[in-house]
């Protein structure tokens, strides 16, 4: 009888440690990803806004068409926002 008394046990204890280790696991799993998120926001903030686009009056439709794939490209790569891009587009076409 204390042998099973003592297998019991140990599958108690072990079942334990298992569930024990598991939400640690997991916990430390959130903290780590949570880490990563706050330090991209850090790293997006701290990025430079890219130079207004300051076309001049004698600007061609050329060089305005080729401004706006630029900016359009920004706004892709998520660098310009939607408000920033609309922005400087009007401020290419001038109106």
């Amino acid at each position: 009888m204390p042998l099973m008394r003592t297998v019991g046990r140990t599958a108690v204890i072990a079942g334990t440690a298992s569930a024990v280790n598991g939400r640690v696991s997991r916990r430390q799993q959130r903290r780590w990803s949570d880490q990563e998120a706050e330090q991209a926001a850090q790293q997006q903030a701290a990025a430079p806004a890219p130079p207004p686009a300051a076309p001049t009056q004698g600007t061609s439709m050329d060089e305005k068409v080729e401004s706006l794939k630029k900016l359009a490209e920004l706004k892709e790569q998520g660098i310009l926002s939607e408000e920033e891009f609309a922005a400087q587009k009007a401020q290419i076409l001038g109106s």
